[in-house]
């Protein structure tokens, strides 16, 4: 703003000059024709002479206030780095204040300046302005794992209880206000659309049953959704955390039962069939520890009212490669069973069987276990199902 304003006063000293004489003009023109009626001009006026030594003095003025002017703007100017100016025109311009910062250019002058901020923390920008950002300061940029909203809440309008009916504001914020909201679950999502109109990037769009829904392509993590959730229902967590408990409840398993279908009713069996002990019940609501995690998903099909959501669609079947060496850790670690073989022999996979859970590779000790199918298999399966159809015709 400063810069700005020295800027503007630089104008100004440019002007004066003509400026003062055209309101010594006006000034003398009003007087020559007697406006006002009250002077009274008692002997001839050489005008030249009267405009020469005008021009002369405010001239000399003009040239006073703009060399004072000038003085000033570089005697007060700001100086700004090289540097912060071009990491400000890489990053993206969303202030999202996702990095911590007061919008872009307060990190931009952070990271350049500071040798303790990191050159990755622009959520919008990724990969690609971490990058140019540590280029640009000489900082080593390490990868960061991106961040995505989830909404924490199943509880769409028809698979959940209202205690009254709403008519105010369609804002979630608005709603909060009368009476703590319209949800019989307080902890539960509103679903007036708060969420998407604050989203700077449209990740975030309303379900016709007015739950919100994330694009994970859009969303940066800038947490905008999050902060502004008055029932605080969305996190942003770590894209590998695909098995979350979606809920927030921490009424007793009744309550919940009655005001929601998709709530969690702290029955425990997730605890029960969890290998890696990532889950605990803790205040009437189960929590899946997303650092002792490894996403095999054996809890979300006991669930019994489907509190608990697996966000990877597909999930791949192991299948062993021919360095296996027939340890059987595989068929002792299976929670289904698929695995089977003999001692020192190649092992199998029953692929019916097979959940994906990804358990079997991870214990493997020769890494002869792959979580996705391997060519020769599917072009196996395919030449034998084209082969029993030609049959068949």
């Amino acid at each position: 703003m400063f810069k700005n304003l020295l800027t503007k006063k630089k104008n100004i000293a440019a002007f004066a000059l003509p400026l003062g004489l055209a309101l010594w003009l006006f000034c003398s023109s009003a007087l020559y024709a007697g406006v006002g009626g009250e002077i009274d001009v008692s002997g001839p006026i050489n005008i030249k002479e009267l405009l020469t030594f005008t021009f002369l003095f405010l001239g000399g003025l003009g040239i006073v206030f703009g060399v004072g002017l000038a003085f000033a703007a570089a005697k007060f100017a700001v100086k700004t780095d090289p540097e912060v100016e071009q990491v400000r025109d890489i990053l993206p311009g969303a202030n999202c204040g996702a990095c911590g910062f007061a919008g872009c250019q307060g990190y931009a002058e952070a990271v350049v300046v500071n040798p303790d901020v990191a050159p990755n923390l622009c959520a919008p920008g990724k990969g690609s302005v971490a990058s140019a950002v540590a280029r640009i300061t000489g900082k080593a940029a390490s990868a960061v794992e991106p961040n995505f909203a989830r909404i924490m809440c199943q509880g769409s309008w028809s698979k959940s209880v209202k205690k009254f009916r709403y008519e105010g504001v369609q804002d979630c914020r608005a709603a909060i206000l009368a009476g703590g909201g319209d949800k019989a679950c307080r902890y539960g999502c509103l679903g007036y659309g708060t969420c998407a109109r604050v989203c700077p990037f449209g990740a975030i769009t309303m379900s016709d049953d007015h739950l919100p829904v994330v694009d994970i392509v859009k969303c940066t993590g800038c947490r905008k959704c999050e902060r502004a959730c008055p029932t605080k229902v969305i996190e942003v967590l770590p894209a590998s955390k695909q098995v979350l408990v979606a809920c927030h409840s921490k009424d007793k398993g009744g309550d919940t039962r009655k005001n929601c279908q998709v709530g969690c009713i702290a029955c425990g069996i997730c605890v029960k069939v969890c290998p890696f002990d990532a889950t605990s019940v803790e205040n009437n609501l189960s929590r899946i520890d997303i650092n002792k995690c490894k996403v095999c998903g054996l809890c979300v099909p006991k669930c019994p009212t489907k509190a608990i959501r697996d966000y990877i669609p597909h999930r791949s079947k192991a299948f062993i490669m021919d360095n296996c060496i027939g340890c059987q850790i595989c068929t002792k670690v299976c929670p289904v069973d698929a695995a089977s073989g003999e001692l020192k022999k190649k092992h199998n996979i029953d692929k019916d069987r097979c959940i994906g859970c990804g358990i079997c590779t991870a214990r493997c000790p020769v890494q002869a276990i792959d979580g996705t199918f391997n060519a020769t298999e599917v072009f196996a399966a395919a030449a034998e199902k084209k082969k029993k159809k030609t049959e068949a015709a």
